[in-house]
């Protein structure tokens, strides 16, 4: 049976068998799809939120982020309007927070030369701060009706397992080939939105990254080369991904009283122009621990280990080590907040998140 099916699949071309997938896919998702907040009031300014936050993020963690973020800016206009800091507090814990600056700064833009609207084709939304090609594909198709794709890691994953491509999905060329031969037959109007979506919620929810693909309850079953030669997990190729590097810091809980010091980091960089704890690169002594917060300008009075932590990022990963530090007078340079001022008022990195304990 396998190789009949096989040997009556072979000559159909890659194009042929995602065009013949496509109605499939859009039945299955009008069926099967997940209800989600941004599902319910489809707007081009709600896929833009959710589609920038679910970059890098897991739909589970972002659902009460998007809530929040609504209710307090609701549209453009406020988006525009909101101070940084404020703004920043928002996306707290999301990560990436160069993501919500380019929020606010595409929405200055939507104020000042489109009249508040978004624009509603693809090439018009990439020239926007933060919006690349998927992003514009995701809401120009969805909120828009365009017919324009938008491919992700998920569309990458279950489009190189549908045709058994064994092309280096790290290769910008691959995600090229296979943008074009999903726009050579994407529908336009609803359909459209609706491809997208289920070509999203395939790879998130049936055709999985991480152990085994759930092949039998998949629309494109049939079609799909990778699961007729029982290859499934051996799809997307990934030849050459590269080492994440390692850093070591120590992170200070500098306390005077009640009061915990912060500093603000560069403008420019990782975590820019967000509140974290004074650290260093390095795992220091505690003597020299405690000589680095004098060269602050700090009098200890006391320094205790306070525990070992450890976050990643995309291509670094941070291995910290902290020390509380007893001051026996606030200096200047940082701002010294109490535990429950800096939580309310005060974007603090995830990456800190063990030392806010």
């Amino acid at each position: 049976m396998e190789e009949t099916l096989r040997d009556k699949a072979q000559p159909m071309s890659e194009q042929e068998r995602i065009r013949e997938g496509v109605p499939e896919i859009i039945a299955w998702y009008r069926e099967n799809r997940r209800e989600l907040p941004w599902r319910e009031n489809v707007t081009a300014y709600t896929i833009w939120i959710s589609e920038i936050m679910l970059q890098q993020t897991r739909i589970e963690a972002v659902l009460p982020y998007y809530r929040r973020f609504l209710e307090e800016l609701p549209d453009i206009a406020a988006l525009a309007a909101v101070e940084d800091d404020r703004l920043l507090k928002l996306w707290e814990g999301l990560g990436y927070y160069s993501r919500a600056r380019n929020l606010k700064k595409a929405a200055q833009m939507v104020m000042e030369k489109n009249g508040g609207d978004l624009p509603r084709t693809a090439e018009e939304l990439k020239k926007l701060p933060g919006i690349g090609e998927y992003t514009a594909g995701a809401i120009a198709s969805i909120a828009c009706g365009e017919s324009t794709p938008a491919v992700d890691g998920n569309v990458m994953r279950v489009i190189t397992r549908l045709l058994a491509c064994g092309d280096d999905i790290d290769e910008p060329k691959t995600k090229r080939k296979i943008t074009e031969m999903l726009q050579g037959c994407y529908p336009k109007g609803e359909e459209a939105g609706l491809l997208t979506e289920g070509l999203m919620e395939l790879g998130e929810v049936l055709c999985l990254p991480n152990g085994a693909p759930q092949c039998e309850l998949c629309p494109l079953r049939t079609l799909c080369l990778a699961h007729q030669e029982g290859r499934e997990t051996e799809y997307p190729v990934r030849q050459g991904k590269k080492e994440r590097r390692c850093e070591r810091r120590t992170v200070f809980l500098l306390r005077c009283g009640e009061r915990i010091a912060l500093r603000k980091r560069p403008e420019k960089g990782l975590l820019a122009g967000l509140w974290e704890f004074p650290n260093c690169e390095g795992w220091p002594e505690e003597a020299d621990a405690e000589r680095q917060a004098e060269k602050w300008g700090l009098k200890p009075a006391g320094i205790a280990a306070c525990g070992e932590a450890r976050h990643v990022f995309t291509h670094v990963e941070w291995q910290m080590k902290g020390y509380e530090v007893l001051c026996r007078e606030a200096a200047d340079g940082f701002i010294w907040m109490t535990p429950e001022e800096m939580r309310k008022s005060c974007p603090v990195p995830t990456a800190f998140r063990f030392y806010m304990k």
